[in-house]
Parts: structure tokens; sequence; C-alpha cells
């Protein structure tokens, strides 16, 4: 059994978020304006600027960044073998300790994927 669910950890986050997003309304909504604009196709498709983020959110250890990529990228229907290499590359600029964390990515790819299955299912 996994110690953690992605699943949860983005839920919860954006509850905080949200707590933020009421106490701070301008700052927040600049900071989904940059989001916004930084993942707009362009050059880079939503899905390469998506598996950027996600490496850094690995070299970074940052689970909710894991948690919200890793859920975009199920979203726009990303090739597994894209995202696995895009760990090896976080993982060579960021040693052993991105290593447990493109592990726990993993994770959440495949915990991201079963919900995504199970809503397909039932429909």
């Amino acid at each position: 059994m996994s110690s953690k669910s992605f699943v949860e950890i983005t839920q919860d986050l954006n509850r905080a978020i949200a707590t933020i997003r009421a106490a701070a309304p301008g700052t927040m909504g600049g900071f989904s304006t940059m989001a916004k604009a930084a993942l707009e196709p362009g050059a880079l498709s939503a899905i390469d600027k998506e598996l950027i983020a996600l490496a850094i959110g690995v070299a970074g250890h940052c689970d909710g960044c894991i948690g919200f990529h890793v859920k975009a990228l199920v979203r726009l229907g990303v090739e597994r073998e894209k995202f696995m290499e895009t760990l090896a590359v976080a993982v060579y600029m960021g040693g052993g300790p991105s290593l447990m964390y493109a592990a726990e990515a993993v994770r959440a790819l495949e915990e991201f994927g079963e919900a995504c299955q199970s809503t397909a299912s039932e429909v």
C-alpha cells in the first residue's frame, strides 16, 4: 500500500488554495493568469509544458506539483514513454532524491490513471 494519495494531496491543497484565493484575490488572480499564459500551447505543446513542470516538481521534491501536473498530463493524454523519459531527465539533474520523487510521480500517474479509468467506466 502506498503512503500517499495524490488525489487526496491535490484535493487538500485545492481547499487550502481556495482559502488563500479568498484572502489574496489579486495575488492569486495574477498567479492564475501567469500559469494560464505559461501553459498555453505555442512552440511547445501543452503536454511538453506540463512535462517540464513535472520535471521541475520532481527535482524540487514537491508533492503538490507532482500531483497537479501528473493529473494535467493524464487529462491531456500523455504517452507513458514521454512521461518516463521526462522522469529520467529529472533524475539525471536531481540525483537520488529526485529518483524518490520520480517514483512518486509514477505512483501519481497510476493513481490518476485509475481515477480516470474509473470515471470513464462509470459513464
